[in-house]
């Protein structure tokens, strides 16, 4: 345990975007370490905060491989989302992000599949400084009304690193490289198969 937290402080000591350490420097200092066997329980946890205003249940991963987890209605009173309308639906929750963090806010397959109900800004982000209640703009596609309830599961959360402005310096340039594979070719230029 003591290589390992010996391993992630380095590493958070190195992660300095404008450090001169470099991929080789980090495989001589740790050639003598075995990754393979290296669990997040061994070396680290991400402290995600919540407040729970919401008549509900604390979120959570349903399973150990869930990359997400749900966000649930917070409502006095159901709310009927007619066909082809959106709503901006509460879930009660507030979050304190990490830094170079983002939460992601992202359909539930089993509703876009059943009902034709989405996210309209697929994904939503939610920014480490943002404060505010979580609130997620549902559309719905499907041919009927779809009525939401206080507790349904409306669509899924996903913790995601996402490089802030302390990390990230925009440069201003006067011509870009185009020197690559893809070029300028966009929409459809790698083709269907």
């Amino acid at each position: 345990m003591d290589d390992y937290n010996k391993i992630k402080n380095r590493i958070l000591e190195i992660g300095d975007p404008n450090s001169s350490y470099t991929q080789e420097d980090f495989d001589n200092e740790f050639k003598s370490y075995s990754f393979s066997s290296v669990s997040y329980d061994d070396v680290f946890k991400i402290k995600l905060k919540v407040l729970n205003k919401s008549k509900n249940k604390n979120p959570e991963y349903a399973t150990d491989g869930s990359s997400g987890f749900d966000l649930r209605a917070d409502l006095e009173l159901p709310i009927i989302i007619p066909s082809g309308k959106r709503e901006i639906v509460p879930t009660g929750l507030y979050f304190e992000i990490p830094d170079n963090f983002e939460i992601q806010v992202r359909p539930r397959s089993g509703l876009a599949a059943k009902f034709g109900v989405t996210v309209l800004n697929t994904p939503g982000t939610i920014d480490s400084d943002y404060r505010g209640e979580i609130k997620v703009i549902l559309i719905n596609h499907g041919d009927s009304d779809f009525t939401i309830n206080n507790g349904d599961r409306i669509a899924q959360a996903v913790l995601a690193t996402a490089f802030t402005s302390k990390a990230v310096e925009i440069e201003n340039i006067t011509v870009i490289e185009e020197d690559t594979t893809r070029g300028a070719n966009g929409f459809g230029s790698t083709g269907l198969s």
